[in-house]
């Protein structure tokens, strides 16, 4: 069974207050964290040699556990990589500034791109890792278990469901993705970044 993960930061973001991070991480994170735990109840018999003959691709217990369990499981980890960036000092520095400048040309290019994503997408942006390009790339999704790209490595997450920022931001949603730039933990940005690079 999984347990959540505490807040990897303390304190008072910019921008984002703690009534939003309260919910978020308190709330919702651990409802996504609830749910996988359940589904992993509900499928262990049937990975144990229990009855499988009703699977069926139009409705059937195990496709409906299947499509839940990547929603929940997605919604466990893609909040625990966005929660994991945040609290740090949003000054970009190491070797991923390095290579995001590398790649796009330089670190404003990059945040310009990664915003308007921020600004498109309905409700993940992810800059990853790409294990099949050895390269950085940045990839939306609407929902949590759509929109992901297999054999990418998550590097920087952020959320742009209307949770994420309603309370603070009202629809302003693109003064929310400043101030998530102005929170960014770039250490552990970086930390993720050598993690992925140095596995291939």
């Amino acid at each position: 069974m999984t347990d959540p993960k505490p807040l990897p930061f303390s304190g008072q973001l910019t921008g984002i207050s703690k009534k939003t991070i309260s919910i978020h991480h308190d709330k919702l994170y651990a409802g996504y964290v609830a749910k996988k735990n359940e589904i992993a109840d509900k499928l262990a018999p049937l990975m144990a040699g229990g009855d499988v003959s009703s699977a069926n691709q139009s409705f059937s217990e195990l496709r409906a556990l299947k499509d839940g369990e990547t929603f929940a499981v997605n919604g466990v980890y893609l909040h625990e990589w966005y929660f994991d960036v945040l609290g740090g000092d949003g000054k970009p520095s190491g070797p991923l500034v390095d290579a995001i400048s590398g790649a796009y040309g330089s670190i404003e290019n990059f945040l310009a791109y990664f915003s308007a994503c921020g600004m498109a997408a309905r409700g993940w942006v992810v800059l990853c890792w790409d294990t099949h390009d050895d390269a950085l790339r940045v990839y939306t999704g609407d929902a949590h278990n759509q929109g992901g790209v297999w054999g990418c490595l998550p590097l920087i997450v952020l959320d742009v469901y209307e949770h994420a920022y309603f309370i603070d931001y009202g629809s302003d949603r693109k003064a929310y993705i400043a101030d998530f730039w102005k929170n960014l933990n770039w250490a552990k940005a970086n930390e993720l970044y050598e993690k992925a690079a140095s596995s291939m």
